[in-house]
């Protein structure tokens, strides 16, 4: 059945939730290893599930792939092959290796089932990232494969996929290393040769709690809403449970498929850092173009502030520096604006001309003097740059006092309370 003569390596979610960071460091692994070796990378949609399965969670997995730049060389959904499920399990069946078997079902009723035979053996194999496994086939005793020969179970399928498909290697979650034995089994039963195993480990949250779909798992497309960048997740994801072992922390695509090493990724759990994952975002944004920084921003405005932007496109374009220092992700430029943060460069401040006293200070006419003065003292700023026009200001705001003209100061042009 499985004739390997390059590498392929598949990736199988079941749309029975979003696409999350677990699945996709999995694909990533995958997708790495695959291109590295000159090989090809599959998609298999495990959709048997008919009652969880949904068509919203299939799109979603689907356009995050794409977003995110993982792209697959072919593509296969289980709900389309019951066909060659069916044949295997007759041959099984035929050859002595499987039977039909009647149980109790509840309620005084009894169904068919079909059980793998097992032949009670010790197995053992060879993980690429833990080393010898081994187990011993009598404690599964004779296992279910199959509800009925329209209607086989997650291990029986995934093994007739993944010989049909020519998989090569096989490259999942540690939390499927139980399901191996039992593949082995029937991969055997089958005339199959072994594939390769790598067992990733766990992603943990930052209390050290498995992450999954249902606990602690935000979906790629949260992440895709806050405005973090597809380059960005994928570097980051990269380092939940590998490292190149140098000291370069930001890849893109093509320098990891370069790098990638799956001798070099660890054993224990990798824990998900959000801090992390903004800096690694922060990073990529500094290597944006001010084209593509400008019109991933425009993206996450509100729409007045995107009119008002558009409007004044020549202050837009200078406050995108500004911008870009402040943020670690567009959703970050997004709450800038909701905030007013943004309405001095655009708009001049209303307020009452109290809101120009400094604490106990009284008299407008001093806040009037002082505001003469500083627009005296600028206008003698020979180079209009930030230390200049602090050097300007400095002396005659300590001589009278930092709070009672720097806050008048402040407030005239900004009309906020806070910087």
């Amino acid at each position: 059945m499985n004739n390997i003569k390059k590498i392929r390596t598949r990736i199988a979610p079941s749309p029975t939730g979003h696409l999350h960071i677990g699945t996709v460091r999995t694909a990533l692994f995958n997708y790495l290893f695959a291109k590295q070796n000159g090989g090809q990378i599959i998609l298999r949609i495990e959709d048997t599930d008919k009652k969880r399965s949904k068509q919203e969670y299939e799109n979603d997995i689907l356009e995050g792939f794409e977003w995110l730049g993982i792209g697959f060389d072919e593509k296969y959904w289980q709900s389309a092959r019951t066909k060659i499920y069916k044949k295997y399990l007759q041959k099984l069946i035929t050859d002595g290796k499987a039977y039909i078997s009647k149980e109790e079902a509840g309620e005084g009723k009894r169904e068919e089932v079909i059980r793998f035979k097992n032949p009670n053996t010790k197995i053992s194999f060879v993980d690429l990232i833990r080393g010898r496994v081994e187990f011993d086939s009598a404690d599964l005793g004779d296992f279910v494969i199959a509800k009925s020969l329209d209607e086989p179970l997650y291990n029986f399928a995934v093994v007739v996929d993944d010989c049909e498909m020519k998989i090569s290697h096989i490259i999942r979650g540690e939390d499927h290393i139980s399901n191996t034995p039992r593949q082995i089994l029937i991969q055997e039963a089958l005339g199959a040769p072994r594939f390769n195993y790598a067992h990733l480990p766990l992603i943990l949250a930052p209390d050290r709690s498995k992450m999954s779909k249902r606990h602690n798992a935000v979906s790629v497309n949260e992440y895709r809403k806050a405005g973090y960048l597809p380059e960005a997740l994928v570097n980051y994801t990269a380092f939940l449970g590998w490292n190149p072992g140098t000291e370069q922390e930001i890849f893109i695509m093509d320098e990891l498929v370069e790098k990638f090493n799956l001798s070099k990724v660890q054993k224990g759990g990798a824990i998900f850092n959000p801090e992390k994952l903004n800096w690694i975002n922060k990073e990529h944004i500094k290597l944006m173009t001010n084209e593509s920084f400008e019109a991933k921003i425009l993206e996450f405005l509100p729409v007045e502030t995107k009119k008002m932007a558009l409007a004044n496109d020549k202050m837009f374009s200078k406050i995108l520096p500004l911008i870009r220092e402040r943020i670690e992700k567009f959703e970050d430029a997004a709450k800038m604006a909701k905030a007013g943060d943004w309405d001095y460069y655009f708009k001049r401040p209303e307020y009452e001309k109290e809101k120009l006293l400094w604490k106990d200070e009284s008299d407008l006419n001093n806040v009037k003097k002082h505001l003469k003065k500083i627009i005296e003292l600028l206008e003698k700023t020979a180079v209009f740059e930030n230390e200049k026009i602090k050097e300007s200001l400095w002396d005659y705001a300590t001589e009278e006092g930092r709070g009672f003209v720097l806050w008048p100061t402040r407030f005239a042009l900004s009309g906020c309370d806070k910087s």
